[in-house]
């Protein structure tokens, strides 16, 4: 047993060693990326309370996708505990300066408002009271230009469905602290087939 189980963790670091960095993929790919999250379960405690997702509530460990428009996968970030905030985990990969070095804009959700001037997202909505105005208090103007960002998001929401089809991302068995080399190797597999 102890020699398969080190089979599939050298298998698996193998394979994550031949996933490609964001800073390769913008620059390989065509310049229109979407940028997408998606929180990996996991039944197992890796930094304890850090793991834990207000947001879903549930343990699990967060990870950035990178799509093309078709939704293909191009990148997949290292794992950051659940907690994190969107933002803040795109920060900690430099997600932002990548795109802004490369000049390669990037759609992302309100999730990512703050990133900087490459990432777009849609119109946040004002600020209300008590109650919020008919339509969330937008424009019509506001209200048509926030269609565009979200059918270009589409695709990366195909690409989180890929990435979830893969029984590890649904709930995973293992630690949170092997996810990234595991999201590596999925990504590697995803990109030769």
């Amino acid at each position: 047993m102890r020699c398969t189980a080190h089979a599939h963790a050298t298998a698996v670091r193998l394979l994550a060693d031949r996933a490609p960095g964001l800073l390769k993929t913008l620059g390989e790919h065509d310049p229109d990326h979407v940028l997408g999250r998606t929180l990996s379960e996991c039944d197992r405690l890796g930094d304890g309370r850090a793991d834990h997702s207000h947001q879903h509530r549930r343990h699990g460990v967060h990870v950035q996708v990178v799509t093309d428009p078709e939704g293909q996968l191009l990148w997949i970030s290292p794992a950051l505990p659940g907690r994190a905030h969107a933002l803040t985990v795109a920060r900690t990969h430099r997600i932002d300066r990548i795109c802004e070095r490369q000049e390669v804009p990037i759609v992302a959700d309100r999730a990512y408002i703050g990133a900087g001037s490459w990432v777009t997202i849609a119109i946040r909505h004002p600020p209300s009271a008590i109650h919020r105005p008919p339509n969330g208090g937008l424009s019509p103007t506001e209200r048509t230009l926030n269609r565009a960002p979200a059918q270009v998001r589409a695709p990366v929401e195909r690409g989180v469905a890929r990435l979830k089809s893969w029984r590890i991302f649904r709930r995973s068995r293992c630690s949170p602290n092997r996810t990234t080399d595991i999201a590596a190797a999925v990504l590697t597999l995803e990109r030769q087939g």
